[in-house]
């Protein structure tokens, strides 16, 4: 195909866009709906995958120690329980550190419950905190800790503490959560190609008897296509990017707003992070949607 022949389909393709007028809007607004729907819920799954993630990695094993273990017995079970390979840290908290964290969380409120305790009253024992490297693993890693009390005979684990019940469920609620937002967003990207089809379409109905003509007075099948294919490209680039400028600049408004909120304990996913991809992302697929709208709706008029 010559520079000129390509040059005249791009020319045609433009005028097709502002020939069709509100045909035109019509299909521009059900990219940017369908779009804007796709990238909102893009990128709540990418705030619900990271909050579920931080949620995870707060999971903490809480190994509390008897009172009679020694030092040595303590660099024992440390040792032990660092040389798992489900685990990637493992800290001493002392009885004092203990204390004054449990204050620290209390705060100004449950400052009384806990006057009058000191160094000989602190009811707090000594812990190892044991984080993992995989969340999930927090219930066999418990189990496996609390095994290492019949490898002494004095059982220096008092008890292993991780949330039970609770880190099951919060694992459960975190693997939906994803299941179902990656499954929400595909199907709004079938339900936004299936819009933008039917919309292209009706506008190439509009157009029947100009296609009749084309093809007899010879026209190929591919010289009548490209016009279309670059009238689909147009009418999804401009859908797509008015639907990534609209929906970073709202985007960036709630980020800000959250940001200074000092009473909400998470922050959303910076778009410096996720935003070229989901740009690209989003103007590709309308892109595609319209070349592929178009193809799609002027295949069965080819046979005229």
């Amino acid at each position: 195909m010559s520079f000129n022949t390509l040059l005249r389909h791009f020319r045609e393709g433009s005028k097709n866009v502002f020939r069709n007028g509100w045909m035109s809007v019509a299909s521009v607004t059900s990219i940017v709906v369908s779009l804007f729907i796709l990238g909102v819920f893009i990128l709540l799954v990418l705030n619900v995958n990271a909050f579920a993630d931080d949620a995870d990695s707060m999971v903490q094993i809480k190994t509390y120690l008897n009172s009679n273990v020694d030092d040595s017995m303590r660099q024992k079970l440390h040792n032990d329980i660092a040389a798992m390979e489900e685990v990637s840290k493992v800290t001493f908290i002392s009885k004092a550190e203990g204390l004054k964290d449990f204050r620290e969380q209390l705060g100004e409120e449950g400052k009384d419950l806990l006057e009058g305790y000191d160094e000989n009253t602190n009811p707090i024992p000594d812990t190892l905190q044991v984080e993992v490297v995989e969340p999930t693993t927090v219930p066999f890693v418990a189990s496996k800790i609390e095994q290492l009390n019949t490898k002494y005979p004095d059982e220096p684990i008092y008890k292993v503490r991780y949330g039970q019940g609770t880190t099951e469920k919060l694992f459960k609620i975190t693997r939906a959560v994803r299941n179902i937002g990656f499954a929400f967003v595909a199907g709004l990207g079938l339900m936004a190609m299936f819009l933008i089809s039917n919309t292209i379409r009706v506008t190439i109905l509009a157009r029947r008897r100009e296609i009749g003509i084309m093809k007899l007075v010879g026209a190929t099948n591919m010289f009548i296509r490209w016009p279309f294919f670059v009238e689909g490209a147009l009418i999804g680039l401009i859908g797509s990017v008015i639907t990534v400028g609209v929906l970073f600049f709202g985007y960036n408004q709630l980020a800000i707003s959250v940001k200074e909120d000092i009473t909400l304990a998470f922050h959303l996913v910076s778009l410096d992070e996720v935003g070229f991809q989901i740009g690209v992302l989003l103007i590709g697929l309308g892109l595609l949607i319209g070349i592929w709208g178009s193809t799609v709706s002027i295949r069965r008029f080819l046979k005229v």
